[in-house]
């Protein structure tokens, strides 16, 4: 038996007229006229102030991290939110720079609380302690 070609193909072709109920997702990056970048802006960081040409942006590890090359043109990478491209901070906003606590009162605070748990309060007082207690 000879095999025999069929003539029409044995699948129905797509209705291309009809709206799609989602949007077609696009896996290349948004090209601009000018190379996008970024700042350092986290206080602490020995590299703040530092503008780097962002070369991408994805989350890796459960966080938001930038990659850059550096002076050496290596490929780094650090968390968006010690850059410029991190959302502004509501409590940075709200607070206007201005805070309650003074370093030295959280200091006196903090020895405070080691007293405290030193000398036994912060122990849990439940039926068992109190009945270990009195055995």
């Amino acid at each position: 038996m000879a095999w025999v070609p069929r003539k029409q193909p044995c699948y129905r072709p797509l209705v291309s007229h009809l709206p799609l109920p989602w949007q077609p997702q696009s896996t290349a990056r948004e090209l601009t006229d000018q190379p996008q970048s970024f700042e350092v802006t986290h206080p602490f960081h020995p590299l703040l102030g530092k503008v780097f040409a962002l070369a991408d942006r994805r989350r890796t590890w459960g966080e938001d991290r930038v990659y850059y090359h550096d002076d050496t043109g290596a490929l780094c990478r650090m968390r968006a939110e010690w850059t410029s491209l991190a959302p502004v901070d509501p409590f940075v906003v709200t607070s206007a720079g201005r805070c309650d606590l003074r370093m030295r009162d959280l200091l006196e605070l903090v020895e405070f609380v080691e007293h405290w748990r030193a000398s036994g309060g912060g122990k849990k007082r439940g039926r068992r302690a109190a009945k270990a207690s009195t055995e």
